[in-house]
This record gives structure tokens, C-alpha cells and sequence, in this order.
């Protein structure tokens, strides 16, 4: 049989395609090398001062140093964060705008939650940052000393014990409910408008117990206005050497480490991708950007791959979903 040989014509379509590509790919490798010619700007969708926004800021210094453009903060509120991350996924996909947020992303996500945007979809993991841990914390005058004594009064008085929230579908309410399914407790929930208002009860004793922010309840676990039970990281904090984890406190896999990490516009450039990668990994082995996440209540991460990033926010994912189910949990 004899084999057709191709047309002029398909040879000079082949020809142009190849070109073409190659040409993408110098241009991609090109602008790689030039990144950033101009000011990035990091969204934060999280108020000013607060934890996302001191770890987005200690990063961007460390950016600017090292890639020579300053890497400009800018704090866009509203929707649990959901404004400014869809900022960012209408941005161009070039590098120049990115989003530093936290794991609000996923929960919202799981929530089920109205949002403008696809975060699995349109959102590229590049890396993540630092991990913020909840501490569980009940009142200094509390007959409840640890994490045993707090299921062997939930158990022996069903609906008896109150939980506080910084609000509905909050880290701290969904890992409350994890706790609940995970131990087939009867608690009541008692969601707050903020994480100030739920501490603020928790000191004056309205409230048995919550799962509070590290970098909120630091300060007053030091002051002496709360008692911690144990610690949701995988490894105790180091502003809390003396805590227990969970596990060490009684209850096996139970990790809720709230992660604080960078993302970018679908379709950014692997290699600009890359090129922050690179840079974030370097300053994650640097001791002061280490303290100086530990001093606002964080634990720094370690190097990592934005595939790392992706399979962990999908497993995260999966997890919410199924506490979101199973407390029947409905975004306000």
C-alpha cells in the first residue's frame, strides 16, 4: 500500500504550529526572566494588622529584597475573603496580581456559599506560607482542665456544654463540629459575630469552651484570662511549649492547622509560577521570617511544590464537605 505523502500545504501548517510554539514557549521563558518588571500587588481579603495580613506583609519585604520590585499589600474585605480572591481571578494572568489568603477559601468552597468564582478551577496554588493552629481553650475557673475531662462532661450531660464561634461556617465553628462528629457529642453552638466578641464571653465565662485563634488567644492564655487544652497543629506551638496536641491530649488525627498561603490567576505562567515558588522556599528556611511568624501566633511552613498545595487544599476540601454535611451546616 502506498503511504500519501503530505501536501505542501500541511507541512507549512505543521511548520507554523511548531514556530509557534516554540515562539510561546521563548516568550513564557522571557517574561520568567524579567519577573517582575513592575510592582505585584497581593491582595489580602482580611482586614489590616490582622494574621493573614502581618504573614502577607513579612513575605512581601522578603519578596521585594530578593526580586527587586516591591510587592504591594492591598487589603480587599468582605464575603469571608471572598471579594478579594475574585479580584484576583478577574486579574490578568500574569503574575502582577496575586492572593494571599487562608483556608476560609476551602471552607467557603464546602460551605457551598454564593461565590463569583470557581476557587478549585480558577485559583493556581503556587504555596503556602504559614499554618495558623487553634487553640481549644475553656475558662481559668472552669472544673474542665483537659481535653478528657471536657468529653467526659459532654457525654454524662448531653446539650448541657455551649461552644463559641467567630460565626457561621468560621474554622472555629467547622472544627467544632468536626470534634462533635468525631466523638458523637450533643454541644450546642453559639456563633459570634467576629472572633473578639466569642473571646470576649469566653473570659467573662458565658461559654464552656471554643476553638480559638492562636494569634487571638495567645495573649490572654498569657495574661491568664484562659486556660488551653490542647492545640490542633500536628506538633506543639512553640509560644506554647507546655500544650498538649490533641493527639497527645487524647484524640487521635485530629489536625486543623488553618493554612495562610499565595495563589495566582489560572493561567500564569508555569515559569512565573516557579520563579515565586523558588523565592517563597528560600525565605521559608530563614530563622527571623520563622520568628517573626511565630511571634503573631504562627507556625512557618516548610519548602513545598504548588502540586503539594493543590492536593492538599483538595483533601482539605473533601473534609469540610463532609463535617458541612453532617451538621447540616447552611452559609448565612
Amino acid at each position: 500500500m502506498q503511504t500519501k505523502l503530505p501536501t505542501p500545504r500541511h507541512v507549512a501548517l505543521r511548520s507554523l504550529l511548531l514556530a509557534t510554539n516554540i515562539l510561546v514557549a521563548c516568550l513564557f521563558q522571557a517574561q520568567a526572566q524579567s519577573y517582575p518588571s513592575k510592582p505585584v500587588r497581593v491582595v489580602v481579603p482580611w482586614p489590616a494588622g490582622g494574621l493573614v495580613d502581618v504573614a502577607a506583609r513579612q513575605l512581601g519585604s522578603r519578596l521585594q529584597t530578593s526580586l527587586g520590585q516591591p510587592f504591594v499589600v492591598e487589603n480587599k474585605l468582605g464575603s469571608g475573603g471572598n471579594i478579594g480572591a475574585d479580584q484576583v481571578v478577574k486579574a490578568s494572568a500574569d503574575g502582577y496580581t496575586l492572593l494571599f489568603t487562608t483556608s476560609a477559601l476551602t471552607i467557603n468552597t464546602a460551605m457551598r456559599a454564593p461565590m463569583p468564582f470557581d476557587a478549585v478551577k480558577d485559583l493556581e496554588r503556587v504555596a503556602i506560607l504559614a499554618y495558623g493552629p487553634l487553640v481549644l481553650v475553656v475558662h481559668p475557673n472552669s472544673n474542665i482542665t483537659t481535653l478528657e475531662d471536657l468529653i467526659k462532661t459532654a457525654r454524662a450531660k448531653p446539650g448541657a456544654l455551649s461552644y463559641a464561634s467567630a460565626g457561621i461556617g468560621s474554622p472555629a465553628h467547622l472544627t467544632g463540629e468536626l470534634l462533635k462528629s468525631r466523638l458523637n457529642l450533643s454541644v450546642i453552638h453559639i456563633p459570634y459575630t467576629g472572633a473578639p466578641a466569642a473571646i470576649t464571653d469566653q473570659i467573662a465565662g458565658r461559654i464552656d469552651y471554643q476553638f480559638a485563634n492562636a494569634a487571638v488567644a495567645l495573649p490572654q492564655i498569657k495574661a491568664g484570662k484562659l486556660r488551653a487544652l490542647a492545640v490542633t497543629s500536628p506538633q506543639r506551638m512553640p509560644g506554647l511549649p507546655q500544650v498538649p496536641t490533641m493527639a497527645e491530649a487524647g484524640v487521635q488525627d485530629f489536625e486543623v492547622d488553618q493554612w495562610l498561603g499565595l495563589l495566582a490567576p489560572r493561567g500564569t505562567p508555569p515559569a512565573v509560577i516557579d520563579k515565586l515558588v523558588n523565592e517563597v522556599n528560600k525565605i521559608l528556611v530563614q530563622d527571623d521570617f520563622g520568628q517573626a511568624l511565630a511571634n503573631a501566633g504562627m507556625n512557618s511552613a516548610k519548602p513545598g511544590k504548588p502540586e503539594t498545595f493543590d492536593a492538599f487544599f483538595k483533601q482539605e476540601l473533601v473534609q469540610w464537605t463532609k463535617v458541612v454535611k453532617a451538621a447540616d451546616i447552611k452559609p448565612e
